[in-house]
C-alpha cells in the first residue's frame, strides 16, 4: 500500500426535496383540503476517524463525494424520505483544511470520532404545511433547500510518541528496525527511506509508537532533496531523537544543518524535547569517534549518546531516555494498532 499523507477532496451535501401542492380527491368527501406532504432532507457529509487506516490512499483514486438528495413530498400527506449520509473514512491524525489549504476546519486526535462537514439542505414544506382557518386551499409549496459543496484538503499528520529525524543515511531505518517489528527499506544510498515509517517499541515493559521520517538536508525548507513536507508527521511527537552519523565528515555540522532545517519549518519543532545520538560507533576508530563526540558535544551544548543500530550497542539506552520523556501514559495508544499493521512497510 502506498503512502499518502495529503488530498483534495470535493464534497457535496445533498439537496432537500421539494414539497407538494395536492387535494384529497374522495368521491364522497367534500372539500377534502390539502394533502401535500413536505419533502425529506438531504443527507449530510460525514467525517470519521476509522481505526486500522493510517494512509489517505483511498482519495487518491475518487475525489468526488456527494450525499444523497431528499426525496420529492407526494400527495395523501406523504412525506419524502430523507437522503442517506455519506461517511468518509480517514485515518487517526487526519486534519481537514478549506481550500485555500490554510485554514484549518478540524483536527481529528480520537479513533471513532466524527464531524459534520457539510450538512444537507432541508425539505420543502407541502401545502398541507400552509393550512389555516382562513387559508383552506391553499395552492403553494415550498422547493427543497439547495445542500452545501465545497473543495477540501485532507491532511495527514501521524501520531507517535517519539520521532527520528537526522541527514540521510543517518542510520534512521536501521535504528527502527532494531528496535521494533517494522522492515523499513535499508540501502547505503541517501534517500532510500521516501516515506515516513512506523514501529511499536517496548522497552522496559512500556510501549510506544516510533516515526522515521525521512532524511532532511540543507535546503530542504525551500525544496531541496525531499523538502520538509514530512516534518508535519512529526508535530506531534513529545521527544524527538536526532540521530548523527559518526562517519560523516563532521558531526557537529550536519547536527546544525538538521537543526536550522527545523528551525526554518517552524512549528514548534526546536520547542520539542531532543536526544541527540552518534551512530555508527562500530564503523570509526576510538580517536575519531572521540572527536566526533567533542563536535557534536559543542554544536548541541549537551552530552551525546553513542550507539550503534548494527550491533545494538547503546541502543537500550537511548530507548530508555525517550521512554522516562513520554512518561506514563503515551499520546497514542491508538495509533498501536496502526503501525503493528505495517502498512507501508516491506
Amino acid at each position: 500500500m502506498k503512502f499518502l499523507d495529503e488530498a483534495k477532496v470535493y464534497i457535496r451535501s445533498g439537496d432537500g426535496g421539494n414539497g407538494c401542492v395536492a387535494f384529497r380527491r374522495e368521491k364522497f368527501i367534500e372539500f377534502g383540503g390539502p394533502s401535500g406532504g413536505n419533502g425529506g432532507r438531504g443527507g449530510n457529509v460525514i467525517i470519521e476517524v476509522a481505526d486500522g487506516l493510517n494512509t489517505l490512499i483511498d482519495y487518491r483514486y475518487q475525489q468526488h463525494f456527494k450525499a444523497q438528495k431528499g426525496e420529492n413530498g407526494s400527495g395523501s400527506d406523504r412525506h419524502g424520505a430523507n437522503g442517506k449520509n455519506i461517511v468518509l473514512k480517514v485515518p487517526l491524525g487526519t486534519q481537514i483544511f478549506d481550500e485555500d489549504r490554510e485554514t484549518m476546519i478540524h483536527d481529528f486526535t480520537n479513533v471513532g470520532e466524527k464531524f459534520v462537514l457539510a450538512e444537507g439542505g432541508n425539505g420543502g414544506f407541502g401545502n398541507a404545511h400552509f393550512k389555516t382557518s382562513t387559508n383552506r386551499a391553499p395552492r403553494n409549496a415550498n422547493p427543497g433547500q439547495t445542500g452545501e459543496e465545497r473543495w477540501i484538503w485532507l491532511r495527514l499528520k501521524l501520531i507517535a510518541d517519539a520521532g527520528l529525524v537526522g541527514l540521510p543515511n543517518a542510520g534512521k531505518s536501521t535504528f527502527l528496525s532494531k528496535v521494533s517489528a517494522a522492515r523499513p527499506k535499508i540501502a547505503d544510498y541517501p534517500f532510500t527511506t521516501l516515506h515516513p515509517q512506523l514501529g511499536v517499541v517496548n522497552a522496559d515493559g512500556r510501549e510506544f509508537v516510533l516515526a522515521d521520517i525521512p532524511g532532511l538536508i540543507e535546503g530542504a525548507h525551500e525544496g531541496v532533496g525531499l523538502g520538509d513536507r514530512f516534518l508535519a508527521h512529526v508535530e506531534r511527537c513529545r521527544v524527538l531523537l536526532h540521530l548523527v552519523d559518526a562517519t560523516c565528515e563532521h558531526a557537529g555540522k550536519a547536527y546544525k544543518t538538521v537543526r536550522a532545517e527545523l528551525d526554518a519549518y517552524g512549528g514548534l519543532l526546536t520547542d520539542k524535547i531532543e536526544i541527540v545520538a552518534l551512530n555508527k560507533i562500530d564503523a570509526v576508530e576510538p580517536d575519531e569517534l572521540k572527536k566526533q563526540k567533542d563536535r557534536l558535544k559543542r554544536a548541541a551544548k549537551k552530552t551525546p549518546l553513542l550507539l550503534s543500530g548494527v550491533t545494538g550497542d547503546g541502543v537500550k539506552e537511548a530507548l530508555r531516555a525517550l521512554v522516562e520523556v513520554i512518561g506514563e501514559a503515551p499520546v497514542s495508544t491508538k495509533a498501536k494498532s496502526a503501525a503493528e499493521a505495517e502498512p507501508w512497510s516491506v
